[in-house]
């Protein structure tokens, strides 16, 4: 089917929907692209969408694989989040990887596309992540300068403090959950100035746990989350190994 107007996601676990399952859908998720998409085909059955991220993603293989493949495929606005499992690594040249991405965004804009790119996450309040702090202010303080040049928009996920909420966190502390990505849908749709009717999940306050409950709740993570995240870094494995785009050619998708 021919479409009038083509989203194209394009980057890694963030865009792919990791964190907000859904058993129905390809990869087993959902995620806020997949609900931007289908408020903007609600709104108007012209659009498409296509889904190119895969969770463990690195810039290169986004670049490589990915761009080339959004370019072939014509679109009218493309998202791209990509950088952060770059920046978790023992060593980055963050600088290059800035060059790396303008590059990728000069290509898409040169589609004609409108183009969305994400600064990273102020990770200040994130046990597991928050030492790479300093290179994430320097990332995005290159991804905006860039930004500027290229004529892209901004969505500064960096300056949306209401996601410094643990309440919109999955439980491996890495990735959003249902309502973090609900709320993200919501964020982007303003950015883009469309229409939407999400209605984004009031969070319950957390009962009160004692330190013993705390430090068992630690532990737990640890063995279920940090070890095996930890390991597949050492052993260069990915968790988007032997894994396919969720929508690699346009689609329609509807709300549930």
């Amino acid at each position: 089917m021919d479409f009038e107007k083509r989203y194209v996601a394009l980057g890694d676990s963030f865009s792919e929907g990791v964190g907000d399952p859904a058993p129905d859908r390809p990869n087993g998720v959902r995620g806020w692209t997949d609900r931007v998409a289908e408020q903007l085909i609600t709104a108007d059955p012209a659009w498409g969408y296509a889904n190119l991220a895969i969770r463990g993603k690195k810039l290169p293989q986004i670049v490589a694989e990915q761009v080339p493949h959004a370019i072939e495929l014509k679109p009218t606005l493309v998202t791209i989040s990509a950088g952060g499992n770059d920046i978790l690594r023992p060593r980055v040249d963050v600088e290059a990887i800035a060059r790396q991405l303008d590059g990728a965004l000069a290509d898409l804009k040169g589609t004609g596309a409108a183009v969305v790119v994400f600064t990273g996450f102020d990770v200040s309040k994130s046990p597991l992540v928050n030492t790479t702090l300093g290179r994430v202010a320097l990332f995005n303080e290159r991804l905006r300068e860039i930004a500027d040049r290229r004529e892209v928009v901004i969505a500064d996920y960096w300056r949306w403090r209401q996601f410094q909420n643990f309440g919109y966190w999955d439980e491996d502390r890495l990735h959003m959950n249902t309502a973090g990505h609900t709320l993200m849908a919501t964020r982007i749709l303003e950015l883009l100035r469309a229409e939407h009717s999400i209605e984004v999940p009031e969070l319950s306050t957390p009962a009160a746990r004692s330190r013993v409950e705390l430090l068992k709740e630690n532990a737990t993570w640890a063995k279920v989350h940090l070890l095996p995240w930890v390991k597949r870094r050492l052993t260069g494995v990915s968790s988007g190994d032997n894994m396919s785009a969720k929508y690699p050619d346009y689609v329609q998708v509807a709300a549930d």
